[in-house]
């Protein structure tokens, strides 16, 4: 099975599928496909599976595109981010944060994987619930912005804001330390944990959660008071805006 990631901000994954080739992902993540590629949405398992995806970030129903003949699907991420191609070995399993699964062959099954560590779970930022993805097999996993791979050696530990964590192996234990001093507490802006990642193991980071991208458009976005007046002040005659601009630039019969 070959594939091709395409793009720098916005990627996409095309696979080229031969007959018989079937990969799956959740829903709503297909751009295109070739009319020799079919569908069949299921519940991925049952209605246990699909409801214990829902709490990993997933989503209830499945997909699977299965090659009649030979052909190619393209895959896509909602958020600007990196697609990481990883090939497992037979029982090799990742822990990833929640909606990090794009689209895997089917002989990769996607669980959920629970927070061992009650502070890690409840300060953490990944919540108690996580996912796993269990080779062998090809998965395209999906990080936000850029990615930074590193190898941690046995015992070693690294600091991370936790919404940078994004994959690490099975082996690598997760946990929280509170930030040290209190002037760091209360102005570094950190927050007052940070995940603590222990080695062995390999590790790979993304540099923009989306929890941060959507706190910096909120500050952009007018209020709603904003908004109405800008409409329709003291005076003057209440306008909708999308009409408006279509009229201008869509033209008129």
């Amino acid at each position: 099975m070959q594939y091709q990631v395409s793009g720098t901000v916005m990627q996409t994954v095309s696979i080229d599928m031969e007959p018989g080739d079937a990969v799956y992902s959740l829903t709503n993540c297909m751009c295109w496909m070739s009319d020799t590629i079919s569908m069949s949405t299921n519940t991925g398992g049952g209605f246990l599976a699909g409801l214990a995806r829902t709490f990993g970030g997933g989503s209830f129903f499945m997909t699977d595109f299965t090659a009649q003949a030979p052909g190619h699907v393209a895959f896509a991420p909602r958020f600007p981010g990196t697609i990481m191609p990883i090939q497992l070995q037979a029982g090799a399993s990742l822990i990833c944060r929640k909606e990090t699964f794009l689209v895997a062959e089917k002989s990769v099954t996607l669980d959920i994987a629970f927070q061992q560590r009650f502070g890690a779970g409840l300060f953490g930022g990944q919540g108690f619930i996580l996912q796993r993805v269990t080779g062998p097999g090809l998965v395209f996993l999906d990080l936000s912005g850029e990615v930074v791979e590193k190898d941690l050696a046995p015992g070693e530990k690294l600091l991370v804001h936790a919404g940078h964590v994004g994959v690490m192996d099975a082996s690598v234990t997760f946990d929280i330390q509170m930030v040290r001093g209190f002037s760091n507490v209360l102005f570094g802006g950190e927050g007052l944990f940070l995940a603590t990642l222990t080695g062995p193991g390999h590790i790979a980071l993304q540099s923009m959660p989306i929890m941060n991208l959507a706190e910096e458009i909120a500050k952009h976005l007018p209020s709603p008071q904003a908004q109405a007046s800008a409409v329709s002040g003291p005076g003057s005659v209440n306008v909708n805006v999308g009409n408006l601009l279509g009229g201008i630039f869509g033209g008129r019969s």
